[in-house]
């Protein structure tokens, strides 16, 4: 699997470019922007983008959609609990934002399911707390983890539909029960490094690792 770590936009969001190495098929996690510029580090490897994975319907996530999507005719997923959300963003919102509304998505997905390109298959983990219909997706030795889980820290839990208890469960009961030399990449660079490790993360994150207090 070929991993591309990309930080675009001002909002220090993570996008992800995804391939299988064997058949070029790609998907591509959370275009939040610079959608360009992720088409061309695709096309200049030989793969071709068959999915945009939203890893829920925040606007900074999923503002590169349409683009994204008129450059590649990719389909669209997110979770089922976030299909609404991802076409009925707030107009205040847009605006702040400066962004386009996204399509509506082409397939959504539940807990336990798998997102396929070529021989690559990503386990879609929901990890309800910073929204509803949050998502990670794993795959052999890594997980992205949206805005669940970051280096030292959590996403936020006071938008509509988050919960700080939901949240911490997703994390321990969730992501924690990985092998903790799984290497875990974030929606955002918020941290101190742009990766790390479910290990690192259980031992020393203040909001969920051994020393937190809830």
């Amino acid at each position: 699997m070929f991993v591309k770590q990309m930080q675009v936009g001002g909002f220090a969001v993570f996008a992800y470019l995804v391939a299988c190495k064997i058949t070029n098929e790609a998907l591509v996690i959370d275009p939040a922007a610079e959608e360009d510029r992720i088409f061309k580090e695709a096309e200049s490897r030989g793969y071709t983008i068959k999915y945009i994975v939203n890893t829920h319907s925040h606007i900074d996530h999923i503002m590169g959609n349409r683009h994204m999507k008129e450059l590649t005719g990719a389909d669209i997923i997110i979770h089922e609990k976030e299909a609404g959300a991802l076409v009925q963003q707030s107009p205040d919102m847009m605006l702040m934002f400066h962004a386009k509304p996204s399509p509506p998505a082409d397939i959504t997905v539940r807990d336990g399911d798998f997102i396929t390109i070529g021989k690559t298959s990503l386990k879609v983990l929901n990890t309800p707390g910073h929204s509803p219909g949050s998502i990670c997706l794993y795959h052999n030795g890594m997980v992205f983890t949206g805005d669940t889980l970051f280096v030292g820290g959590v996403g936020r839990t006071d938008l509509g539909g988050g919960s700080l208890q939901q949240l911490v469960s997703s994390i321990r009961n969730k992501l924690f029960v990985l092998p903790d030399d799984t290497i875990v990449a974030p929606g955002h660079n918020y941290g101190d490094t742009p990766k790390s490790t479910i290990g690192r993360e259980k031992l020393y994150n203040p909001y969920v690792g051994e020393r937190a207090v809830y």
